[in-house]
């Protein structure tokens, strides 16, 4: 995947070390119920959509602007479906980071997909009760995003009603 040059810029002076950074992932619906996965190129895995936030974007705006740059698809965010920090994750390179992911649950525009940058192999609509094998990461978001529209959002270690 890459790396923002934002980062790049943080990581020359920061090392390896730990980096606490937000995330946002999109899940996607279009109206027949089906949802917008891409095939990572650096694992081959298919997963959700997500990124990371530039410098003052906002996290409907990097979903939406993510969305795009991934699979072509214009989406519009509907409401936020859960804020988790996640455990820290070395990558190979040795960098160290800690996300705080903010889901947003989005309702697709356009349903048109194709590959549009190099972070995916391949990108398609999938029904939820047919999708590839997926991280539990991205099965959670999903059946949590394809409850109810209404329903609270979820937050790790609180109560759920």
């Amino acid at each position: 995947m890459a790396i923002p040059e934002f980062l790049r810029e943080i990581r020359a002076s920061a090392g390896h070390q730990l980096l606490f950074l937000p995330g946002v992932t999109a899940i996607v619906f279009d109206d027949e119920g089906r949802v917008l996965l891409g095939r990572r190129s650096d694992t081959g895995n298919w997963a959700v959509i997500g990124g990371i936030p530039e410098p003052g974007e906002q996290p409907a705006e990097c979903a939406v602007r993510e969305v795009y740059e991934e699979t072509a698809v214009r989406c519009e965010v509907e409401r936020i479906v859960l804020v988790q920090a996640r455990e820290p994750i070395q990558y190979p390179n040795g960098d160290i980071c800690q996300f705080m992911d903010i889901t947003l649950r989005c309702r697709a525009l356009t349903t048109e997909c194709y590959v549009n940058d190099d972070e995916s192999l391949e990108v398609g609509w999938f029904e939820p009760d047919a999708l590839p094998p997926l991280e539990d990461f991205g099965t959670q978001r999903i059946k949590l995003a394809a409850g109810d529209r209404h329903a609270p959002t979820w937050f790790e270690g609180m109560p759920q009603e």
